[in-house]
């Protein structure tokens, strides 16, 4: 079954109240699929705005990047199921056991708990970084060769996917032939919207023409001055797309 355009757009709340997220929530919420609550709202808001998001009938990617000791992710992960959440994410740079346990955790959880399984992906290598930013903290490597390999190992442990810049989406989709392994894309930027901090963008259509089965889109929709007729045009971006 073809997924619907609206749902393939996940609107970041980046903002810093409750009362401006579940405002946007309300205006946007019959246009956008999910809402993602990054590292400001939850440290401004805590998880009670995920609550409220959820209660009222929305979907949260908890964008909280989790990297620790396998332990004390594999905790949070546990957490972050018991909240209802539709995805969260980790850093693939924790390592193998740190990953494999957030999947038995998650798993493990939902099953026990009775409780909705999240999807539990990967964080490969911020859009933020370039070959040359990757080099400032010594890996001399282009960022599609580690995206690729974190990809795979994300894979092998058992994570449900990754989130990868629009220009890795391709070469992810020709390494990893798993059934429903998900690419969630941020870097998304409409048409003579400026590229802000991200380096490694594209546009919405060019995205899901890739093979992205979710993208992100933050400041495009937040700053505009119709937020959901904004939202409104990204998904007619991606239907036309799809």
């Amino acid at each position: 079954m073809t997924q619907p355009a609206r749902d393939k757009l996940i609107v970041a709340l980046d903002v810093d109240s409750i009362d401006r997220a579940l405002e946007l929530f309300e205006v946007l919420h019959d246009v956008a699929g999910m809402f993602k609550i990054g590292s400001q709202l939850f440290t401004a808001a805590g998880p009670d705005v995920v609550r409220r998001i959820i209660a009222r009938g929305g979907r949260v990617f908890l964008d909280l990047k989790f990297h620790d000791i396998p332990n004390t992710v594999a905790a949070a992960a546990i957490e972050a199921t018991r909240l209802g959440v539709s995805i969260f994410n980790v850093h693939a740079a924790g390592g193998v056991e740190m990953m494999k346990r957030t999947a038995e955790a998650v798993a493990e959880t939902a099953s026990r708990e009775g409780l909705m399984k999240p999807r539990a992906i990967a964080v490969t290598v911020l859009t933020s970084l370039d070959r040359y930013s990757l080099e400032q903290i010594g890996i001399i490597a282009e960022p599609r060769s580690i995206v690729t390999k974190l990809a795979r190992l994300a894979a092998d442990c058992g994570l449900d996917g990754v989130v990868a810049s629009p220009h890795e989406i391709e070469i992810i989709r020709q390494d990893i032939l798993r059934t429903g392994f998900l690419i969630v894309t941020p870097g998304i930027r409409i048409a003579a919207t400026a590229a802000d901090d991200q380096r490694r963008v594209m546009t919405a259509a060019e995205a899901v023409r890739a093979g992205a089965d979710y993208i992100v889109v933050g400041r495009p929709v937040l700053n505009a001055g119709d937020p959901a007729e904004a939202a409104r045009q990204i998904v007619e971006e991606i239907a036309g797309a799809s």
